[in-house]
């Protein structure tokens, strides 16, 4: 086990990486603990939670709602679960997101820690303070930032991941090495997704990478005024890919990238040739690179993002693999630009 201590504004968070789950009491004593996980993981994981007071919710993006919240408020109140309550959520980014949401608003902020236990939440849904919800089909339009106590990564979780959830992951891992880290976009082109699936070593080095990728960026801006934005890359278009056609949330983002991509031609002199690049590590990863879309739904969605600002959208481009930049683009021709890939 290697333990990683990161700071962030006023607070200190614990980063237990390759450690055992049965660690986890010797972070929270199990009298201080809820344990909240979705159905699919107390199923395939019925002796972790033995012993442990838990809560057990419907898992999926479709159940990141506010109705869910309020279960899971009810079930503390009954628990009597007060101040000095650790809440711990178990699971993939749906039940971090909303784990880290209750803890935030529950008695006005109770403790919260994560288990994280699909690839994208370990490198990416669990880690950096964002907790919230969806409004309909508004990807996470209700929430807060607020960073947890810490994280415990036990990769013997990842066994019971199904082939899709695997590529989901990747989805968020080839994002990071294309706005951060070139040296790790080359080195995703020399393996393979069954490479890091079957190598311990090398997937836990790779996690830990993406961990440093991207805690690094929050550190710098913990509150999503710059830099943090660049974590974005693939998501805008991809949310309303995600929320409309029901994808697998690292397909609509590998998706949402491709198109990024096809922008940054456009507008930064982005090279056709590195496009194609990362179509080809996308693909090889198992990711969908294309989709038929109704572009005035899919607009409608976008209009309504998170990232507009007045009549433009800070979209994320590419200058060059590795190089991810900012760029404020007018509603307009983010259109027009939309109606080109339609």
């Amino acid at each position: 086990m290697r333990i990683k201590e990161i700071n962030f504004s006023g607070k200190k968070v614990g980063f237990y990486l390759d450690a055992g789950f049965e660690h986890l009491e010797k972070i929270v004593p199990k009298e201080k603990a809820i344990l909240l996980t979705d159905k699919r993981i107390f199923s395939l994981h019925p002796h972790l939670f033995s012993g442990w007071n838990t809560i057990v919710i419907e898992g999926g993006e479709q159940h990141k709602q506010q109705s869910t919240i309020d279960e899971v408020i009810g079930q503390l109140i009954e628990k009597e679960a007060d101040r000095n309550t650790y809440l711990i959520g178990v699971g993939g980014g749906v039940v971090t997101d909303i784990a880290g949401f209750v803890a935030g608003i529950y008695m006005r902020g109770i403790s919260f820690g994560f288990v994280p236990t699909t690839l994208l939440a370990m490198v990416d849904a669990a880690i950096g303070g964002k907790n919230g919800i969806d409004a309909g089909v508004y990807k996470n339009l209700i929430g807060l930032i607020r960073q947890p106590d810490f994280l415990l990564y036990d990769y013997s979780l990842l066994k019971t991941l199904p082939d899709q959830e695997w590529a989901n992951g990747f989805a968020e891992i080839i994002k990071h090495a294309c706005i951060k880290k070139q040296g790790m976009f080359e080195d995703l082109n020399k393996h393979s997704l069954d490479y890091y699936r079957n190598n311990h070593a090398a997937l836990a080095s790779l996690v830990e990478e993406n961990v440093i990728i991207k805690t690094t960026v929050v550190q710098n801006d913990e509150f999503e005024q710059g830099e943090r934005r660049l974590l974005n890359f693939g998501h805008t278009l991809g949310h309303a890919i995600e929320n409309i056609y029901e994808l697998p949330h690292g397909y609509a983002i590998s998706i949402g990238m491709i198109c990024a991509a096809r922008f940054s031609e456009n507008i930064k002199g982005f090279k056709t040739t590195d496009t194609d690049r990362l179509k080809a590590l996308l693909e090889k990863y198992a990711l969908p690179t294309a989709i038929s879309f109704d572009k005035e739904k899919i607009w409608g969605l976008i209009k309504l993002d998170k990232k507009r600002a007045g009549t433009t959208m800070r979209y994320i481009l590419l200058e060059s693999i590795g190089n991810g930049v900012v760029h404020e683009i007018p509603l307009t021709q983010l259109e027009e630009l939309l109606g080109q890939i339609s």
